[in-house]
């Protein structure tokens, strides 16, 4: 059984949402929230953690703090500080935030933009251009290429 991290407020409060669970609709809370059922809408966690874990089957675009994902998420991310997709992860989807970790296993197709700042009022769809910076880390593949499989060197050359 994995054991989670604390929320980094330290505060202790991390609401729970089990794998039995189905919600479709909007979820919105101003505390952290551990995500482990499907959920079919948007999710609103703006200066809070949210993390979705292995059973987590998530049909919605997200704004948060920071994003953990273990399970499977199709929609768009905006995190404000930090995204992690983790080795179990399944993201379909474009990513805004300020930094991003790829676990070696993970999946990801979408665009990626990384900004300095924060967005607090950054629309959820990105701009066309932002997608031609597509990525996809599957099995095999480490976030920057390495993996055993080889990668384009047209795509990670930023000059070509």
């Amino acid at each position: 059984m994995e054991s989670r991290k604390l929320p980094d407020d330290n505060s202790g409060e991390e609401a729970h949402l089990g794998k039995s669970l189905v919600i479709k609709g909007d979820v919105s809370g101003s505390e952290d929230l551990y995500l482990d059922g499907q959920v079919d809408g948007t999710i609103d966690l703006n200066g809070n953690r949210l993390t979705i874990g292995p059973n987590g089957r998530v049909k919605a675009n997200l704004s948060a703090r920071s994003a953990v994902i273990h399970g499977k998420l199709e929609g768009n991310i905006k995190a404000t500080d930090r995204v992690d997709l983790k080795q179990s992860a399944v993201v379909t989807g474009d990513i805004i935030t300020q930094r991003i970790a790829i676990d070696e296993g993970a999946y990801f197709k979408g665009g990626v933009d990384i900004s300095r700042g924060a967005y607090p009022h950054a629309a959820t769809e990105m701009k066309p251009e932002a997608k031609s910076a597509a990525a996809i880390a599957g099995p095999g593949a480490s976030p920057a290429g390495k993996g055993t499989r080889p990668a384009s060197s047209a795509a990670l050359d930023p000059r070509k």
